[in-house]
């Protein structure tokens, strides 16, 4: 049972030798008890910690706008943030090994762990506002600075007069002030599709107002925007004003860095994980996963001591580098037109990017110049490569090459699977139901996961990092190999499946843009002063083949795609709304296989039908048994995990 300890708001002090954590605030904690026989109780703490930093360390230098920011007593730049933590109750069972996963957005939960690890979540975003349940960070304003503000907005519902003047996907996060209302001082775009010129709308046909109750122009409002006669949804829009007071958004990396070097190394009474950490391990998913790779790029793994903060690192899905170090940063962006994230450093060896005249970097310099680099597994599937731009961190941004991984980075691919794979699983013959918010897209959801997969590397992860056991040798699509090609269906070997959109047209197109001068694009940090960016060249990005089914190639398959029940994509197509016909953001399709010979064979199907492959519902089922044995032992997946699989097989509707 789930017990609240009674100490709520026990304080523990923190000294200022141990990574300038001040104080660390335990408001709640619970109980949570062994989930299976045999696994250990844990104990589930949440609260607050404090911390400064000196804006002048070389450590934290690199934050853009830190000298701006307001100092304390001591002459430092204080910060706040939220935490949870989840350790075994018997330290004895404890691994050693502590998980911190980077929350998504404010998103981010601990619980017990079979295996003993400690498992950490904590703030890092600035710019969310505290809530409940959610994961956030205060951060100091920079006042008095300002800087040009783009905000872009789409698909708002038929008879629209007012938006909030917000950012990000999923949890939307107000955008800076304007210094001032009035519009002769700002522009108001409008596009009939990204590829189409920007046309400007007359300063007095907008307003930065409110027009719900009142009609145009409406009650003056920073943080609304009104367009005289409403919005077109078949539009999109770009705000661009002066904006002022910046959060100093950088700081979440120091955060990061330095709850995980105290945890690490400070002492008891302080610390309720002292003594316990020997192998720390940071991970992220998508927008936290690209936060890993700025956290690496930008230094922060050694902490203000010099140390190694984590030993090991795992960037899943994550094919850019997070837009926080950036003054009006939008961190909770996703690779959309104009926004940045995919301008700096994307490989984890030395390139040189002569294409957009960056020369030679490495996400890594920075930790090889203070020995502080982590073992990195990196983690990637099919949408990535589709709707994120990771091609060039795989063949740079000439598409000439395979770039080399150095010994310390595995990358291991998912393919033909939906942005972060399919949360549900199983085989369903329909493919997934489409998730609360998603654009609606002309496919069926891809229903292929990739967590099982993931959940086995994760242990080799662990194991590299404490015990010194290598992982399997990275597996990824390379043009050595002819996995990689242009992203057109005659390039990749598509087959002509009646009555499904063809691959050309639905590549998220990587363009090279300028952002004016001094923007630091290897460390994606600094003052964007060109809004919207000039667009010099798009950059040229290649996808894995595919098999006669039009299931990708190369990495590591899934037992869905080993044994298919329909063609997984990692692209589809909008079916509505701004758009439309184009890419479906970074959402995966499915085209079902026919049942029978007889069915494939009048719809003009070349792929083989169910019938033909497995016979019925038992041969379907074995075949699924066969390959988790054979998965179980490669390594790819946990046996629990197998059974799991199995099972979904066995309850489903394939050929019953």
């Amino acid at each position: 049972m789930i017990r609240v300890a009674l100490s709520l708001a026990a304080v523990l002090a923190a000294t200022a030798a141990d990574a300038r954590v001040i104080r660390l605030v335990v408001e709640r904690e619970e109980r949570s008890p062994a989930t299976r026989a045999g696994a250990p109780e844990y104990r589930i703490l949440h609260g607050r910690y404090e911390g400064d930093l000196d804006p002048a360390a070389p450590g934290n230098a690199v934050i853009t706008d830190i000298t701006l920011a307001p100092r304390n007593a001591a002459g430092r730049v204080a910060y706040s943030a939220t935490f949870a933590i989840a350790l075994p109750v018997d330290p004895a069972r404890g691994s050693g090994v502590l998980f911190y996963d980077v929350p998504n957005r404010g998103n981010g939960t601990v619980a017990a762990d079979l295996d003993g690890h400690i498992r950490v979540v904590s703030g890092w975003q600035g710019d969310l506002a505290p809530m409940a349940g959610a994961q956030t960070a205060t951060v100091p304003v920079a006042a008095g600075a300002t800087g040009t503000v783009l905000q872009r907005f789409v698909n708002m519902p038929a008879g629209t007069t007012t938006l909030s003047i917000t950012g990000s996907i999923g949890r939307p996060t107000p955008r800076p002030l304007p210094v001032s209302l009035d519009t002769a001082r700002a522009q108001l775009l409008r596009q009939t599709s990204d590829a189409a010129a920007p046309v400007p709308l007359p300063a007095a046909a907008w307003a930065f107002a409110d027009c719900r109750t009142r009609p145009f122009p409406g009650t003056p409002d920073p943080t609304r925007l009104c367009v005289s006669g409403g919005f077109d949804p078949a539009q999109a829009y770009t705000l661009i004003y002066q904006g002022r007071d910046p959060l100093v958004l950088g700081i979440g990396f120091a955060a990061v860095r330095d709850l995980n070097a105290f945890l690490r190394h400070a002492p008891a009474p302080a610390n309720p994980l002292a003594g316990r950490v020997r192998w720390p391990i940071i991970t992220g998913t998508s927008q936290s996963g690209n936060f890993v790779k700025s956290f690496i790029n930008l230094g922060f793994n050694a902490d203000e001591d010099g140390r190694q903060v984590f030993a090991g690192a795992n960037p899943n899905i994550a094919a850019r580098q997070v837009p926080l170090n950036i003054r009006f940063g939008v961190p909770g962006g996703a690779a959309t037109l104009w926004e940045p994230g995919s301008e700096g450093t994307l490989w984890w060896g030395t390139y040189d990017d002569r294409v957009r005249g960056r020369g030679l970097s490495s996400l890594l310099d920075a930790c090889r110049r203070t020995a502080t680099c982590p073992r990195i597994m990196e983690t990637v599937g099919s949408a990535e490569t589709w709707g994120l731009r990771m091609s060039p961190g795989m063949v740079g941004t000439d598409a000439a090459r395979d770039l080399p991984l150095p010994p310390e980075v595995r990358r291991y691919y998912f393919p033909s699977v939906t942005h972060g794979g399919s949360y549900v699983g199983g085989f369903p013959v329909k493919g997934e139901p489409a998730s609360p918010g998603a654009p609606r897209c002309t496919l069926a959801m891809n229903p292929n996961p990739s967590a099982d997969t993931r959940r086995a590397l994760l242990a080799r992860l662990a194991e590299w990092v404490s015990r010194g056991t290598a992982p399997p040798p990275s597996r990824y699509p390379t043009i050595a190999a002819g996995e990689l090609v242009a992203p057109t269906a005659r390039a990749m070997g598509w087959p002509a499946i009646p009555r499904a959109p063809s691959p050309d047209g639905h590549l998220n197109q990587f363009l090279d843009y300028d952002y004016g001068r001094g923007f630091d694009y290897q460390r994606l940090s600094g003052v964007l002063r060109q809004q919207p960016p000039h667009v010099r060249r798009p950059i040229p990005s290649l996808v894995p083949r595919v098999d006669r089914d039009g299931n990708e190639v190369g990495g590591v398959p899934s037992i869905q795609l080993l044994v298919p029940i329909g063609t997984y994509t990692g692209w589809n197509e909008l079916a509505e709304g701004y758009g439309a016909g184009g890419p479906c953001g970074f959402v995966g399709g499915f085209i079902p296989l026919a049942r029978t010979r007889d069915e494939r064979m009048a719809r003009g199907d070349p792929r083989r039908s169910l019938e033909e492959r497995y016979r019925d519902h038992a041969g379907f089922v074995a075949r699924v048994r066969t390959v988790a044995a054979e998965q179980v032992a490669a390594g790819w997946l946990l046996p629990d995990d197998a059974a799991r699989i199995v099972a979904e097989a066995e309850a489903s509707d394939v050929l019953r």
